[in-house]
C-alpha cells in the first residue's frame, strides 16, 4: 500500500508544476504581448494612417492637366514615343508587390535557422515594411503632382482629332492639347496620365535591395575575408529580379525607361534607408547584422541579447560602432 502510495504522489506533484508551468508561460506570454504592443503600437498606427493616405492620393484624379502636341504643321505625328499599341502588364502591380514582400521574407525567416530571434524577425519584417509603404507614398505623390505621359497614351486616350484642326488647340499656333479631346475609358486616360515614376520599379526595388542588404548582414558577404562565391552570387540574385521586372516595363509599353531610373532609385533610396533606420550599419560587417534597440543605445547590449544566442558573438561584436573594438578573424563561424 505505501509502494502505491509513494508512486501517485509524485505523479499529482508532477502534474500541479505542469499546471503552474503553463500557467507561468501564459502569463510570461501576456506580458511579452503587452510590452511588445506598448512599444510598437505607433509605428503600426503610423504606417496605418500613411497606408490610407497613400490609397486615398492614389484615388484621387491627377493634379496637373498635361498637354500635348499631335500634329506638327506637316500632319507629322509630332510624339511617336507616346503611340505605342496599349497592352496589359507583363507582370501585374499586385504580383510585383506580392514578391516585394513575400522574398525578402522568405530570406528573413530561413536565416532564423540559424539567428534563432525573435528580435531579428520583427526588425527584419518592420523594416521590410517601412521601405515598401513608405516609398509607395513618395511614388504615389510623384505620380499625383507630376505624372507624365505612359509610351501608349494615345491608344487609350482615342483623340477625337484630325489633321485639319492642328491649330484648334492652346499655345504657339494652336498645338497643343488636353485631355479633353480624349474619348477613351476614363479610368485608363487617368492611369496613362501617371507614367512618372514607376511604381513597379520603385516596390519591387525597395523590397529587393532591402533583401540584398539582409543578405549581406547575415551571411557577411562583403568582409575582411573572402567568402564563398555563391554568398556573392545570392546577394545579386534579387537585384537581378528586381532589374527584370522593372525591365519588363518596357517591353509591355508601360513606361519610359527614365521613369523605371527614377523608381528605382527612389526605391534603393528607401531600402538603404530602411535598412539603417533598423540595423546598426549597412557595410560594416562587425555591427551590420546588429538589430538597433528601441531605447537608448547604453542599453544596446542588453537589447540584443538574442544575437548571442545566434551565434553571432564569438567574438564580442556587440552594440554601435564605439562598442566595436576587435575584428573577426577568418576561422569566425557563420553560414
Amino acid at each position: 500500500m505505501d509502494r502505491i502510495i509513494d508512486t501517485v504522489i509524485p505523479m499529482q506533484q508532477s502534474d500541479n508544476n505542469d499546471c503552474l508551468n503553463k500557467r507561468d508561460r501564459f502569463r510570461l506570454t501576456k506580458t511579452a504581448l503587452r510590452i511588445y504592443l506598448r512599444t510598437f503600437w505607433m509605428d503600426y498606427l503610423s504606417m496605418s494612417i500613411l497606408g490610407g493616405l497613400t490609397l486615398a492620393i492614389h484615388s484621387r484624379q491627377s493634379a496637373p492637366n498635361r498637354i500635348f502636341a499631335v500634329y506638327s504643321r506637316t500632319g507629322k505625328i509630332v510624339y511617336p514615343e507616346i503611340s505605342y499599341p496599349f497592352h496589359r502588364n507583363l507582370i501585374p502591380s499586385w504580383l510585383a508587390g506580392l514578391l516585394a514582400f513575400i522574398i525578402p521574407f522568405i530570406f528573413i525567416m530561413l536565416m532564423q535557422i540559424r539567428v534563432k530571434s525573435f528580435d531579428d524577425v520583427n526588425t527584419a519584417t518592420m523594416g521590410l515594411f517601412y521601405s515598401l509603404l513608405t516609398s509607395t507614398t513618395f511614388q504615389v505623390f510623384m505620380k499625383w503632382l507630376i505624372g507624365g505621359l505612359r509610351p501608349h497614351f494615345f491608344s487609350v486616350c482615342k483623340l477625337n482629332i484630325n489633321r485639319t484642326s492642328f491649330s484648334a488647340g492652346q499655345g504657339f499656333d494652336g498645338l497643343m492639347f488636353d485631355r479633353s479631346i480624349c474619348t477613351g475609358d476614363k479610368m485608363d486616360i487617368e492611369g496613362a496620365l501617371k507614367s512618372m515614376p514607376s511604381g513597379h520599379s520603385t516596390i519591387i526595388f525597395a523590397g529587393l535591395v532591402y533583401c540584398s542588404l539582409y543578405l549581406n548582414g547575415k551571411l557577411k558577404i562583403f568582409s575582411n575575408y573572402r567568402s564563398q562565391y555563391w554568398k556573392f552570387v545570392l546577394f545579386f540574385v534579387p537585384i537581378l529580379i528586381a532589374v527584370l521586372i522593372a525591365a519588363s516595363l518596357m517591353i509591355d509599353h508601360y513606361h519610359h525607361w527614365y521613369d523605371i531610373l527614377v523608381g528605382s532609385t527612389i526605391g534603393t533610396m528607401f531600402a538603404f534607408g530602411s535598412y539603417r533606420f533598423q540595423y546598426t550599419d549597412i557595410w560594416n560587417y562587425r555591427l551590420n547584422h546588429i538589430p538597433l534597440p528601441r531605447l537608448e543605445t547604453d542599453h544596446l547590449d542588453n537589447s540584443t541579447s538574442t544575437s548571442k544566442r545566434g551565434g553571432w558573438d564569438q567574438r564580442h561584436i556587440r552594440g554601435v560602432s564605439f562598442y566595436a573594438t576587435r575584428t573577426l578573424s577568418p576561422s569566425s563561424t557563420y553560414f
